[in-house]
């Protein structure tokens, strides 16, 4: 099922560029998974951030091409060996200029 903006349009259609925010919860801290995250968005010239979140989650904010960013989420929902992940929730938003990825 692809995310639809706040218009019902397709994810990225008339779009170069999507932001996307994902929380993922399940066995998602202490495994590495941000540092990860991480390299897999570079990898994809994937901009945004991820953190840990205090309830146990890991939340990241990705923008990029429509493609690019579904794939990072593709990826998010897997995570790294030693992850269990149990749920992403993903919520669009408008792009904000992000540059880089960092871990928060």
């Amino acid at each position: 099922m692809r995310d639809a903006d706040a218009a019902g349009a397709p994810a990225g259609a008339g779009r170069s560029r999507v932001r996307r925010r994902a929380v993922v919860t399940g066995i998602v801290q202490g495994v590495g998974f941000r540092y990860s995250a991480q390299h897999v968005a570079e990898s994809h010239g994937v901009d945004g951030w991820v953190t840990n979140r205090g309830d146990g989650a890991v939340e990241a904010v990705l923008e990029g091409s429509p493609d690019a960013v579904e794939a990072v989420l593709a990826w998010l929902r897997e995570g790294p060996p030693g992850a269990w992940v149990r749920d992403v929730v993903v919520t669009s938003e408008p792009p904000a200029g992000e540059r880089g990825f960092e871990i928060r």
